[in-house]
């Protein structure tokens, strides 16, 4: 029997075309659906860079100065000055020395600790005040 897909007993036999054919829809699909996957990308992040360019509004960063009952005074997590000075000339020259690099947009937050004496607060604006600091707010 030469070929044949029917033998004498009606039985058909393996048909390799219809697998064939079957195997090339399966190949299709896959590469269909292997192009409409989602690809994970780095994210891209904008680096600032010490100069804006003009019309972007860069974010503000804001200078926060704590003040606690002792007279400690704390900028950014950074101690100036001790206790008992009444003229902060270091806390003066970082707030100058920041505005002069950065200009007097960005806000200066100040948080006294309820149990601070208000004398010690006017010392501290009377610093920044002196520094040139423009955008000043309590928390």
């Amino acid at each position: 029997m030469a070929g044949g897909g029917v033998s004498e007993d009606g039985d058909v036999g393996f048909q390799i075309a219809p697998m064939v054919d079957v195997v090339f829809v399966l190949l299709l699909f896959f590469m269909a659906s292997a192009g409409s996957q989602i690809k994970p990308r780095e994210l891209t992040i904008n680096l600032p860079s010490g100069k804006s360019a003009p019309g972007i509004d860069v974010p503000k960063t804001p200078l926060i100065i704590d003040i606690f009952p002792d007279g400690k005074v704390q900028m950014n997590n950074k101690v100036y000055d001790t206790p008992g000075s009444r003229e902060l000339p270091e806390l003066r020259a970082k707030l100058a020395d920041t505005i002069n690099k950065f200009g007097d947009k960005d806000p200066v937050i100040i948080r006294p600790d309820p149990q601070t004496r208000h004398d010690r607060i006017i010392d501290v604006l009377n610093a920044a005040a002196a520094s040139g600091v423009k955008n000043l707010t309590f928390s």
